[in-house]
C-alpha cells in the first residue's frame, strides 16, 4: 500500500519543471529587459533585445525543419551570435554543438558527420576552413549555412553561398512560443573532446547537468547580479564552462572578446568595468607579465578563474599585485568543465606565497551541485586514505556528469564503470579532503588549455614514408603549461630533420597540436616491442629534445 506521503501527491505541470538553463533568459528578459546583455565593439543588445533575438534564431530554425534533437554546430570566436547560439538553439529543441575553431578542417568535417549537423552558423573568420571542412565530409546530407556579418572583423574569407544569419534571424518570430524541454534529461549541447585514440569522442550534456552547473557557477565565485563578464574563455569549450547560461542567470553583461590579447583584455577591464573572467593558465600569464603601463587603471578586486594547470607562486603572487582574486578549478569536457574548486579558507591568507600556492596547486573539493567527487582506487572502487601519498582515481557522480558518449556505448560503458565516472586522471586525496592530480593515465596533452591526443600526433607521424615508430609525450612549458615532443625513429637509410617532421605534420593537424620539440633515435621499448612511455617522459624534459 503506497505511503500517505506518495497518496494523491502525483507530479503534475504545477508543481514540477524540467530544469533548464533557458529559463534564466526567459526571467532576466522578464524582470530586467533594459539592463545591458552583451557588448562587441559599438553592439550594445539588452537582454530584452537578446531574448527576442533568441527566440526568432529559434523560430526560424523550427520553420527550416530543425527542432528535436537535431544538431545545430556553430564555428563561431566569442562573439553576439554564440551567446544567441546558446539560448536559441536549445528553444528550438535542438541540440548546439559548438566546435574549436583552431581545429583544422578535417576534423572540423569528422565531428560535423558523426555529429549529423543540420546546420552550422559560422563567422567570417572561419569561412575559409569551413570551405575546406566541407569539402571532407563523407556525408551527403544537406547542411543550412548560417553566415555571421561582423563589422568588428570584416567581410567573410570566403564566400559559402549561404544564407546570412542576421537576416535569417530577423525572418523568426520574436515572440516565438518555445517550451522547455519535455525531460530535463534531453540533450542541450555536444562537446568534442581529444580521446585516447585519433578521432574524437563526442560528450552529450543534458538540461539539467548545464543548468546545475550554471548554478554552480554562481555560488562558487558568489557571483553578485550584473556581474560584467569578459569572454577570455573561448565559449567552444564545455560551453564556457557553462557561463554563458550563468552570466543570464545573473542579469550580468557579455563583454565579447574575438582575441584573446593583453592590450585588448586590459582595454575592456578598464572601459567595460569587468568584474569576472576565466581561462587557461597561459590567458593568466600573460596578463601577469605585460609591462606595467598596459595595466594601468585596471579595476582592483577582478574575480578570475584558472584551470588546465595548477597556478604556480609567480601567477598567484602576480595576480595579487595587480589586485585579482584567482580561483582555481578542475574538470574535464565530461563534467560540463570545473567540477571541483580549490575552495580557499581565511587561514590561508596568512601563509606566505609558497604555502599559498601549495595548497591553491589541489585541484580541491566538488562543486555545490555535485554529488560526489572522489580518488577511488580503480580495481576496488573504495576510496584511497586520505593521506596525501595513496594514488588513485578521480571519480565523479552527480547531476554534472554527462550523458555518455555519442554513439560509443563502449566508450560510455568503461567511463560509467562502477557507478562512477572515471576522470582518467591520477590523484591524491589530502585529510581535509581536498584532491591533488598526480599524473595522468591517459595520453592527453594539455596545451593552454587545449586537449590534444598524442595518440592523433603519432598517427599523423607515422604517416610520414620515412618513419619507423614514434611516440608523443607532453614536454613541460614555461608558456604553454605543457606542448608535444615528439620520439621519432626513422627506417634505415633515411635522413630527416625536426623542420621536416614539423611540416609534414601542419598538413594534416591544427598548429597547436604540432609539436614543438622532435628527438630522433632508437625508441625505447619493452620485450614485446611496446614503447615504454614513460622512459621518454623523463628524457622530455631534458635538454636533449631539439626545438623546432
Amino acid at each position: 500500500m503506497p505511503h500517505m506521503f506518495d497518496q494523491h501527491l502525483e507530479r503534475n505541470s504545477a508543481n514540477f519543471a524540467p530544469l533548464s538553463p533557458l529559463s534564466f533568459i526567459e526571467r532576466t528578459a522578464e524582470v530586467y529587459p533594459d539592463r545591458l546583455a552583451i557588448v562587441h565593439g559599438s553592439l550594445r543588445q539588452t537582454w530584452g533585445e537578446t531574448y527576442a533575438r533568441c527566440r526568432q534564431l529559434a523560430s526560424s530554425l523550427n520553420r527550416a525543419g530543425i527542432g528535436k534533437n537535431a544538431t545545430v554546430a556553430a564555428l563561431l570566436p566569442n562573439t553576439p551570435p554564440m551567446v544567441e547560439a546558446h539560448f536559441g538553439v536549445p528553444m528550438a529543441g535542438a541540440v548546439l554543438n559548438a566546435i574549436n575553431t583552431r581545429l583544422d578542417p578535417e576534423t572540423i568535417a569528422f565531428m560535423l558527420d558523426h555529429g549529423e549537423a543540420r546546420a552550422i552558423i559560422v563567422d567570417p573568420e572561419f569561412t575559409g576552413t569551413l570551405a575546406k571542412a566541407l569539402a571532407w565530409r563523407k556525408s551527403q546530407a544537406p547542411l543550412l549555412v548560417l553566415t555571421v556579418q561582423d563589422a568588428v572583423y570584416g567581410p567573410a574569407v570566403q564566400d559559402l553561398g549561404g544564407t546570412d544569419y542576421d537576416a535569417f534571424v530577423a525572418e523568426g518570430d520574436a515572440q516565438h512560443a518555445w517550451e522547455l524541454p519535455a525531460d530535463e534529461w534531453d540533450a542541450i549541447a555536444l562537446n568534442y573532446t581529444s580521446g585516447t585514440t585519433g578521432n574524437p569522442k563526442g560528450v552529450v550534456y543534458h538540461h539539467r547537468g548545464a543548468a546545475t552547473n550554471a548554478i554552480s557557477n554562481v555560488l562558487e565565485w558568489d557571483m553578485p547580479k550584473g556581474a560584467v563578464y569578459l569572454w577570455t574563455l573561448p565559449m567552444f569549450h564545455c560551453n564556457g564552462w557553462c557561463f554563458p547560461w550563468t552570466v543570464a542567470a545573473r542579469a550580468g553583461v557579455n563583454v565579447c572578446l574575438r582575441r584573446v590579447e593583453a592590450q585588448a583584455i586590459f582595454d575592456a577591464m578598464r572601459e567595460q568595468g569587468v568584474t569576472h573572467y576565466c581561462g587557461a593558465p597561459i590567458v593568466h600569464g600573460m596578463l601577469v607579465n605585460a609591462p606595467d603601463a598596459m595595466k594601468a587603471g585596471v579595476p582592483a578586486g577582478i574575480q578570475a578563474m584558472v584551470a588546465g594547470a595548477a597556478p604556480p607562486a609567480s601567477m598567484i603572487e602576480g595576480m595579487e599585485k595587480m589586485g585579482f582574486d584567482l580561483t582555481h578549478v578542475y574538470g574535464l569536457t565530461e563534467v560540463y568543465g570545473p567540477a571541483t574548486v580549490c575552495a580557499k579558507h581565511a587561514a590561508w591568507e596568512d601563509l606566505d606565497i609558497g604555502e599559498r600556492a601549495r595548497l591553491n596547486a589541489r585541484q580541491g573539493v566538488r562543486y555545490h551541485l555535485e554529488r560526489d567527487v572522489r580518488v577511488l582506487d580503480p580495481a576496488t572502487m573504495q576510496p584511497v586514505p586520505q593521506d596525501g601519498e595513496t594514488m588513485g582515481e578521480i571519480m565523479f557522480k552527480g547531476n554534472i556528469v554527462m550523458k555518455g558518449y555519442l554513439k560509443n556505448a563502449k566508450a560510455t560503458e568503461e567511463a560509467f564503470a562502477g557507478g562512477w565516472f572515471h576522470s582518467g586522471d591520477l590523484a591524491v586525496q589530502y585529510p581535509d579532503g581536498y584532491i591533488k592530480i598526480k599524473d595522468r593515465s591517459k595520453d592527453i596533452i594539455i596545451s593552454g588549455g587545449e586537449n590534444i591526443s598524442s595518440i592523433e600526433v603519432e598517427d599523423v607521424l607515422y604517416r610520414h614514408p620515412a618513419v619507423l615508430a614514434a611516440a608523443v609525450v607532453a614536454r613541460p612549458d614555461p608558456k604553454w603549461g605543457e606542448t608535444p615532443c615528439a620520439f621519432v625513429e626513422l627506417k634505415a637509410g633515411a635522413t630527416l630533420t625536426p623542420e621536416d617532421i614539423v611540416a609534414h605534420c601542419k598538413q594534416h593537424l591544427a598548429g597547436f597540436k604540432v609539436p614543438r620539440a622532435v628527438v630522433f633515435g632508437e625508441l625505447p621499448k619493452t620485450s614485446t616491442g611496446k614503447i615504454q612511455k614513460f622512459e621518454l617522459r623523463k628524457q622530455a624534459g631534458s635538454a636533449s629534445a631539439i626545438d623546432v
